[in-house]
């Protein structure tokens, strides 16, 4: 007797729901972070999961077997050379689904399903007090070239604003001359 073994059909054809996952599945590899219904994510988490337990070692057997479901051959390599990898030591549980309550139009349940691993761009945090202090070596860094070329500049700017007034000057002694 298989427990568990059903499935949310999302009123849709086979066929409709097939595609919808497909292209969903893409989207979160190549996003790694997508917005959708909590029904939707629900169903393509457990799509997701697997290809990611596959994906964690790299054989022509595992490739092929994702490329079934994968159309975009660019993502499938990203699935194989960057996801899986990153997933290596964790034994499943590779998304997360967060709330983001209800949509406007119908109240649906809106949700974020991501990577794990998912991190927006500013949100990178050292772990060491090493790395911190790298981290503020590199900011001095490049805030003193950015100080170095702000001075240069002011430099270029002082110099071009004296030629201007030296240039504006001569016009009119050499006007004078002429009327003489």
């Amino acid at each position: 007797m298989n427990h568990k073994m059903g499935f949310n059909a999302l009123s849709r054809t086979s066929a409709h729901r097939r595609a919808m996952t497909r292209n969903m599945v893409t989207s979160l590899f190549r996003f790694e972070r997508i917005t959708t219904t909590k029904a939707k994510a629900l169903e393509v988490r457990k799509t997701a999961e697997k290809l990611i337990t596959r994906s964690k070692v790299d054989s022509v057997h595992n490739r092929r077997q994702a490329a079934r479901f994968i159309q975009d051959k660019i993502i499938l390599a990203k699935l194989f050379t960057d996801i899986g990898p990153r997933m290596k030591d964790r034994a499943g549980g590779y998304t997360r689904v967060l709330k983001l309550g209800f949509r406007q139009g119908d109240a649906a349940d809106m949700v974020i399903l991501e990577l794990v691993d998912f991190s927006l761009d500013g949100d990178t945090k050292p772990a060491s007090k090493s790395e911190k202090k790298d981290v503020k070596k590199a900011n001095a860094d490049t805030k003193a070239k950015v100080d170095t070329k702000s001075k240069t500049k002011a430099k270029t700017t002082e110099k071009a604003e004296d030629l201007s007034k030296a240039t504006a000057a001569e016009p009119s002694t050499e006007n004078e001359k002429t009327e003489e």
